[in-house]
Order: C-alpha cells, then sequence, then structure tokens
C-alpha cells in the first residue's frame, strides 16, 4: 500500500508541511512537474528511500549513514550547537571554494546563506534524515568540547539539571554566553574526569582548572569581564545568596551529565580580587569498588579481611584529601553488608547509597554533627558503625567507647602514614590507654597515577633513579619498568587513572607499649617495619617495577618518607 509521502517526509525531514507541499505540488519548484505524482505511484520499504527518491528529483546528493569520525572540530568550532539543532544544518567537508553542508531541510536557503556568510565560501546541501543528522550534531560536537572558546558545545540532551533550574539550561539561541560557558565546563570536566574545577580571579584575568588524576592542569581562561556572571551564574544553581560576596559560602549541585548522575560539592571564598570558587565532582552513579580492585596487595587483603571481621574495635583509614579513604571505607563495608549484621554510618556527605545500611547525612545547621550522629547510632541496636572522619576530640571519645561496648567502627582521619594516627589521636585530646585498647589497626594509603597501557614505553632507570629507591641494579634486570609517553586515550599525559600504595599497621602488643608511652610516629613505625610492615615506598617499588606506574609519580608521592 502507497505510503502516506506527506507525513513520512515530515517526519524524517526537518521541511514544514507547507515546505512539502510546495516541493510536491509546485512544478517550477521541482525538475520534474509529476514528481509528486511519480512519489505518490511507488512504494517505499523506509523513510531513506522515500527521502533520497525526492533529492534525486530535486537534484541534490543524498547521504544516508553519515561518518561523523570523518567530520573535523575546526569545521563545526564557530558554529553554535544550538543554530546547528535548530536550523538542522552541520558543516560536513571544507574544500578550497565550497563548504559540504548536511542538512534535512535543503529548501531553508536562509541557513544556507548564514553558512556562506560564516565560511566565505559556496555552500554544497547534501541531504540526510533528520534523526540521523540530529544524532551526528551531538556526537560531534561532544567530541569538540575539548576546546571551549566557542563556549557553545554543550548538547541539551547530554547535560540536565535535576533541580532547581532545569528551565535555564534549555539553553536557545539568545541565552546568554556565560549558561553555555558553565555548562560546557561541567560537561567537559565531567568528560575528561576530572575530580574538581578551580576557577580563580586574578587582578587582570581569571583561570579555569581542572584537577585529573590528583594534578591540576589550566583549561582556559574567560575573560575578566565575565568573572561575576561566571559566579552568580553557579552560585544560582547551587542555591546559594549571590548577593553575599563577602562570606565563603558552601552548596551542592545534583547534576545528570551524559547519563551520569554527578554531585558537585561548591565551595566559594573571598579573595582580594574576587570570589574563589572550587567545584568538586562526585559520580554518584559509580559502582562501588571491591577492595581487590583498589590496588591492594594480596599480603594487604589477608591484614584487612582479619580486621574488619573483629567484631569490636576501631579501624582507621588515614591518608591525605582526595587519597580514596572513603571509597575504601565503602568496599569494607560492602564486604561485611549482610542481613545478619545492622550497619550504620555518619558521613558528610552521603557519598555512595547502599543497599542495606542505614546512612545518615551530616547537617550542622540543625546540630547533626558527627558526635550528634554517632550518640543516636547507639540506641539503633548496630552492629558495625561507620562515622565519616574523626575531627574532634568528642567525636574521638564517642567511638573509642563505641568500640568499648562492642561495636565495630570504622572512620577516616587525616595523617601522612599509619603511624602518624595514634599521635594524632593524643593531640586530639583522647587517652593514650583508650587508644592502644582500642585501636585494631590503621591503613595508611595514597594514590599514584597509573602509566597508559596504549604508550607507556621501556626505562633503564639511572643511578640516580636507583639510589633513591633504595635498590640494586640487579634487582631491576628482570622487572618491567616503563616510562610516560602520551597518547590520545591520555590526552598525551601518559598517565589513565590512579591506584592505591598503602601501608597496613595492625596493632599488636609492642605497638600498644609505644601508645601508653607517648611515642612519637617515628618510633612507632620502626617497631611496625620491625614487624612486618610494608611502607609506602616498598609498596610503590613493587608497582614501578611491575610497570603499573613512574619511578617519578612514586617519589613525588612518597618523598616524605624517605
Amino acid at each position: 500500500m502507497p505510503m502516506d509521502v506527506q507525513a513520512i517526509l515530515q517526519k524524517a525531514t526537518s521541511l514544514t508541511e507547507e515546505q512539502i507541499k510546495s516541493v510536491l505540488n509546485n512544478p517550477s519548484v521541482l525538475r520534474s512537474s509529476t514528481v509528486g505524482d511519480a512519489l505518490h505511484q511507488r512504494e517505499f520499504s523506509t523513510a531513506d528511500e522515500l527521502v533520497a527518491e525526492l533529492c534525486k528529483e530535486l537534484g541534490l546528493e543524498f547521504m544516508k549513514d553519515i561518518p561523523v569520525n570523518d567530520i573535523s572540530a575546526d569545521l563545526i568550532r564557530e558554529l553554535p550547537i544550538n543554530y546547528a539543532k535548530t536550523k538542522s544544518v552541520l558543516p560536513f567537508k571544507e574544500e578550497q571554494d565550497q563548504v559540504t553542508v548536511l542538512t534535512s531541510n535543503p529548501i531553508n536557503l536562509k541557513a544556507l546563506d548564514d553558512l556562506r556568510v560564516l565560511f566565505g565560501k559556496k555552500i554544497k546541501p547534501l541531504v540526510t534524515t533528520t534523526g540521523k543528522l540530529q544524532d551526528a550534531i551531538n556526537r560531534v560536537y561532544e567530541k569538540s568540547t575539548a576546546n571551549l572558546s566557542g563556549l557553545d558545545e554543550i548538547a541539551d540532551e547530554d547535560y540536565d539539571l535535576d533541580d532547581p533550574i532545569v528551565d535555564l539550561l534549555e539553553a536557545g539561541e539568545d541565552d546568554a554566553p556565560v549558561i553555555k560557558l558553565v555548562n560546557s565546563l561541567l560537561f567537559r570536566a565531567v568528560k575528561e574526569k576530572a575530580s574538581d574545577i578551580h576557577i580563580e580571579p586574578y587582578e587582570k584575568d581569571m583561570v579555569v582548572r581542572f584537577r585529573i588524576d590528583g594534578l591540576l592542569f589550566d583549561i582556559f581562561k574567560p575573560p575578566k569581564k565575565l568573572q561575576n556572571a561566571i559566579t552568580s551564574r553557579i552560585k544560582v544553581m547551587a542555591n546559594l545568596n549571590i548577593a553575599e560576596k563577602r562570606l565563603p559560602q558552601d552548596g551542592r549541585i545534583p547534576l545528570k551529565v551524559g547519563g551520569k548522575d554527578i554531585d558537585i560539592r561548591l565551595s566559594t571564598v573571598p579573595t582580594s580580587h574576587g570570589e574563589r570558587v572550587v567545584m568538586r565532582l562526585q559520580d554518584r552513579s559509580n559502582v562501588i569498588l571491591a577492595l581487590e580492585q583498589l590496588g591492594f596487595s594480596e599480603q594487604s587483603l589477608v591484614k584487612i579481611d582479619d580486621l574488619i571481621k573483629r567484631t569490636y574495635g576501631i579501624l582507621l583509614v588515614t591518608g591525605p584529601t582526595g587519597s580514596g579513604k572513603s571509597t575504601t571505607l565503602y568496599a569494607c563495608l560492602t564486604r561485611l553488608n549482610n542481613t545478619d549484621v545492622n550497619i550504620l554510618t555518619v558521613e558528610d556527605p552521603v557519598e555512595q547509597r547502599i543497599h542495606g545500611i542505614g546512612q545518615v547525612q551530616v547537617n550542622a545547621k540543625i546540630g547533626l554533627t558527627f558526635s550528634a550522629g554517632l550518640r543516636s547510632f547507639l540506641r539503633q541496636d548496630p552492629d558495625i558503625i561507620m562515622v565519616g572522619e574523626i575531627r574532634d576530640l568528642e567525636t574521638c571519645e564517642l567511638a573509642i567507647n563505641s568500640s568499648l561496648t562492642g561495636h565495630l567502627v570504622l572512620s577516616t582521619l587525616h595523617t601522612n602514614d599509619a603511624a602518624g594516627a595514634f599521635p594524632r589521636l593524643i593531640d586530639i585530646g583522647a587517652e593514650p590507654f583508650l587508644i592502644a585498647t582500642s585501636i585494631l589497626g590503621v591503613i595508611s594509603q595514597r594514590l599514584v597515577r597509573v602509566l597508559c597501557p596504549h604508550c607507556k614505553g621501556p626505562h633503564e632507570p639511572t643511578d640516580f633513579e636507583l639510589q633513591m629507591l633504595g635498590i640494586a641494579r640487579q634487582t631491576v634486570l628482570k622487572s618491567n619498568i616503563c616510562k610516560a609517553v602520551g597518547c590520545d586515550q591520555c590526552n598525551m599525559k601518559g598517565y589513565l587513572g590512579r591506584t592505591l600504595i598503602q601501608e597496613i599497621l595492625p596493632v599488636t602488643d609492642d605497638i600498644r607499649s609505644l601508645i601508653m608511652q607517648r611515642k612519637d610516629g617515628g618510633a612507632i613505625k620502626k617497631q611496625a617495619v620491625a614487624n612486618g610492615m610494608i611502607s609506602f615506598r616498598d609498596h610503590g617499588i613493587q608497582k614501578v617495577l611491575a610497570g603499573i606506574t613512574t619511578i617519578e609519580e612514586l617519589l613525588s608521592n612518597t618523598q616524605l618518607d624517605i
């Protein structure tokens, strides 16, 4: 049965009803006055065939499948994505005297004329269907987000806000460039797996930097005149007071970017040149990793299993900010999460939601602190308690009391190594005999960058490097030491992702004795190494010899252990 040509064309192309009627019924538009009848008399199995036949009658070229990878990002740099999607045009190929443009509406002469002015060349239309064209536009502009100069690279389908200002992100042609700029920043940060976005104002300019795999990289410098607009836009998204510029503010922005649930923690502080903004990105859609996937050695996994299977006591995870302490705790909780135990956590914020575990988020504005949450937990009949961080004496004492009354407590502490946890707790104000009695062990960790598997190359260590590592050349003869090279897969950085180096210090009788004597971290570490503890440096050397990371990365992250 013949298809309804008009209905199919209206669905498969961006031609309006009037344009379709003029094409099918007006002989002056077509080379053949009978094309309308010809199209109605034929049967087509797909819309592609119908559009292809129409293009044939119009003397236009038709492209069924669009080779997206062949379209240069430079070609669409000056063309905003909103214009491309609204007008159904996408530059495809540039030649010496003309530019071939994909379109699903070849009769829209105004759009083609705009492109002729933009490129300064003759425009050759290449027709395709609307669905394939819109998909190609999304994919091409997604690739081009590595360059923010156009401010318009983000696709509406790939970015939207859960709350509270969804309508502001439906950017049209006339929307403020700052909206598109902020959208592009967030979109690119997620694409490049950045953990933080820094917006830093200075006297004559401002800089946007991303923290990727632990290191900050300059991304671009927006015009200084956009500083207040960018800051205000971000504060509006976080429901902060845009009029208050003299005091620090903290907020949260829930996003959905490219199908991922992203939680952004926002912090602003006033500086002499304007408000400085730092945003920490947390991908809530990430699957919680198992301990085996984090980079722990087999020997360490055995020790951790022994510690977390105790029925009472405190297990501490220490390390600098951003070293993956929370990730390790979540992996431990997942390992312990069974129907026969009651697990409660108090966190700031709740970064990952785990089914079967009661998770409470700190809210200082209403008095719900770590200590308040921990105090209430004891009336909830818990078996295992996780405290996001021990920050003060009250929380520390409650954690100790909870462990002494038959609960397993997991928590984090900010120290440089495992042995430093005990002097730190004493410095907070806890009694040494309580620390020695309650602490089961300390896991201390740091993150080192992993070499890109696509481009890493062999490396012959120098005598100086071997001396810094404290190993003999004979040790590295059969090893796989590599260096960073750089390729397209890792954005020429030479590294792709991070892994843990760690030290685990179980509290034995001789360690308890040193704690009771208020010995410093150095003495405790010396005894722990004598007991068989593998230090940061030793674990890192294992990963260097295996070709997982580099000597430079190890030395920069374990320099305090020399």
